[in-house]
């Protein structure tokens, strides 16, 4: 473990190079931070931070940088996340209020994290296994036709019409849509199709037809894997940013779902803040970035996740803040609708 004069050293090295983009030397942390000590007991200090692998000289005649350990005991040593202005918390407010369904929330949240943290933001859907049905609507069209309407209790909204099914009787979809709603209220999706099974019996055989259309369209759309729908915006920040790999290897990995849904990992506890820096990513076109990731939920059941994919010369304090307000926020509009 380092002393608190060398973590205040590391620290000063790391604030410097996130600001500066350039190797940081023992006369201008003197001159920057108030250390206490002169450049000589600073300059030692950084010799003792090198060995120790928590920063680098790039160059022979350069100052240093922070390393992976060096940004990882920084991230774990944070007294404290940066927290947002008060117009930064209002503007959060009122862009994220404006949205009408779940679509607009995630499109506006990660146009807002990006927006905030100039990185590249990342929303993941709601997972499938963990939404429930709030309510099922069925409504005539006239002719041969009926819109189904899903609505479950993470926002997700549901919308299909179903043609071909004869002449629509609207005692009938009013009876098929009590029917539905008594048997799969509060379940969760994934109960559904065992709910439903048995459900074209009950129906007189007259407009069977009719429900076992129905039935098809609801368990069509509810299997579709939106725990696998991942949202990005923010990808050209990433041109203003150098990168230890080539951003072609950075731009391929974000490219792929299944790489992100695993960097963003399970979604477990909303309070949870997550920050996974260059070599600990498991996907070797991302170890010169580091990813700041939060879950979001209702109360205290989490959705999904929210994060931002940066370089490793990230402004911490601020992105982990900003995510982890973003998610919160998330959350209370997820919990008033």
């Amino acid at each position: 473990m380092l002393d608190e004069r060398k973590l205040a050293v590391l620290r000063a090295v790391v604030e410097d190079f996130v600001n500066t983009n350039e190797p940081v030397g023992s006369r201008a942390l003197a001159d920057r931070h108030r250390l206490g000590v002169s450049p000589a007991t600073i300059r030692n200090d950084m010799v003792a931070l090198e060995e120790d692998g928590y920063i680098a000289q790039p160059h022979t005649s350069a100052g240093r940088v922070p390393t992976d350990k060096g940004y990882r005991l920084f991230v774990d040593r944070l007294s404290s996340v940066k927290p947002l202005s008060a117009p930064e918390r209002r503007a959060i407010e009122s862009f994220l209020a404006g949205a009408v369904d779940l679509d607009e929330i995630v499109a506006r949240t990660v146009r807002l994290l990006a927006q905030l943290t100039r990185q590249v933001a990342i929303v993941q859907y709601p997972s499938l296994t963990r939404s429930s049905v709030q309510h099922v609507e069925l409504v005539p069209l006239g002719g041969q036709r009926v819109m189904m309407v899903v609505i479950t209790d993470t926002g997700r909204v549901e919308q299909r019409v179903i043609d071909g099914l004869g002449e629509v009787n609207g005692t009938a979809v009013n009876d098929l849509r009590s029917m539905l709603n008594r048997a799969i209220s509060g379940l969760h999706l994934g109960e559904v199709p065992d709910a439903v099974e048995d459900l074209p019996a009950q129906v007189p055989p007259e407009h069977r037809q009719m429900a076992v259309a129905v039935l098809s369209v609801l368990l069509e759309s509810l299997v579709e894997r939106h725990e696998e729908k991942i949202v990005l915006a923010g990808t050209a920040n990433l041109a203003a940013v150098d990168f230890a790999a080539s951003l072609r290897d950075v731009l391929e990995a974000l490219e792929e779902n299944m790489v992100l849904i695993r960097l963003l990992g399970e979604a477990k506890d909303p309070s949870m803040l997550t920050v996974r820096i260059g070599a600990e990513n498991f996907h070797e076109g991302l170890r010169s970035t580091s990813i700041v990731s939060a879950d979001y939920g209702v109360g205290n059941q989490s959705l999904a996740k929210i994060g931002v994919v940066g370089p490793t010369r990230m402004d911490y304090p601020g992105t982990m803040g900003a995510v982890r307000a973003v998610a919160r926020y998330v959350g209370q509009i997820l919990a008033g609708q």
